[in-house]
């Protein structure tokens, strides 16, 4: 058992497998119906704060991006009790303007990844959340604002192009994302997101810059030690955005999120399987009692 119940929860990327700084921490592991999320959860206290962390790829870096069990890992943090979602991400630049330690706060994505799980929805139950914003635009202000009170180099807006990995792109690739105006590249958050906006939770990215993508003619130039260095600095600036962040999270939520599925649940309350209303009782339990209350006033 935990000893409280945390709402803020953070996704460490790829150089970030651990949070400094946690007070009464607590390693937990969460069964989901979905199988193993990537890591047990660690939960405890920043900033004076119930926060929830989880190694995405795994601590050790165990788990490829095609590899991992992202329907698990939201699901644990939605059973914890976490309702925003800083999620960080080591990315490579599609642009000139966007450094290396340049950390970017996209707020949109475009999905190049292959078939893989990425709704909770299905077996009798269609649920069509709305994904035109798909970032949390509360909590990226949140995150901005702790950037600039911390001294990172942040910037606001952008298109995240999510692709399957775990090779890097070609330059032919490369160069076609330039010309449709792409930002950052990375194998991870489009997936989260549309999870975590199926299970109503606040979600931003936190897309940390390591280096440029294969376009930049000094590209060749950058070694795997360039790369770490940058993932080490990365991760320092990263906890202490995400401390200050924690810290002047506001008490509550005024966003649409924790009310996504409230026009989503499309199927027929009577046509659901009672298996998947039993796996899905964490996200639509509300609404289903809700509807059936309904209709029983209406008889």
């Amino acid at each position: 058992m935990i000893s409280a119940k945390p709402t803020i929860g953070i996704i460490g990327g790829s150089g970030l497998y651990a949070m400094p700084g946690f007070e009464g921490e607590q390693e937990v592991s969460i069964a989901t119906p979905w199988g193993a999320p990537s890591d047990n959860y660690l939960v405890g206290r920043l900033e004076g704060k119930e926060v929830a962390f989880l190694s995405r790829h795994g601590r050790g870096h165990r788990i490829s991006p095609s590899e991992l069990n992202f329907r698990a890992n939201i699901w644990g943090m939605k059973s914890l009790g976490v309702e925003r979602i800083l999620s960080l991400s080591a990315v490579g630049s599609l642009k000139e303007e966007h450094k290396p330690l340049d950390f970017v706060l996209p707020d949109q994505f475009v999905d190049r990844t292959l078939g893989r799980a990425a709704t909770f929805f299905g077996e009798g139950l269609v649920a069509h959340v709305s994904f035109a914003h798909p970032v949390c635009a509360d909590l990226a202000k949140v995150a901005n604002a702790a950037a600039l009170s911390v001294g990172v180099n942040a910037k606001m807006g952008g298109t995240y192009l999510c692709m399957e990995g775990p090779a890097f792109s070609t330059l032919a690739e490369s160069n076609l994302y330039r010309s449709w105006g792409m930002d950052v590249i990375g194998m991870t958050n489009l997936t989260e997101a549309k999870l975590a906006r199926e299970a109503e939770l606040c979600y931003v990215t936190i897309a940390m810059v390591t280096d440029y993508d294969c376009w930049h003619p000094d590209h060749d130039a950058v070694t795997v030690t360039d790369i770490i260095a940058n993932l080490t600095q990365n991760a320092e600036n990263a906890c202490k955005l995400v401390a200050a962040a924690v810290r002047d999270m506001p008490a509550g939520r005024a966003c649409k999120c924790g009310s996504a599925l409230s026009h989503a649940l499309i199927t027929d309350r009577k046509a659901i399987p009672a298996g998947t209303l039993k796996k899905l009782e964490l996200l639509v339990g509300k609404y289903l009692d809700e509807r059936t209350q309904t209709t029983e006033a209406g008889m």
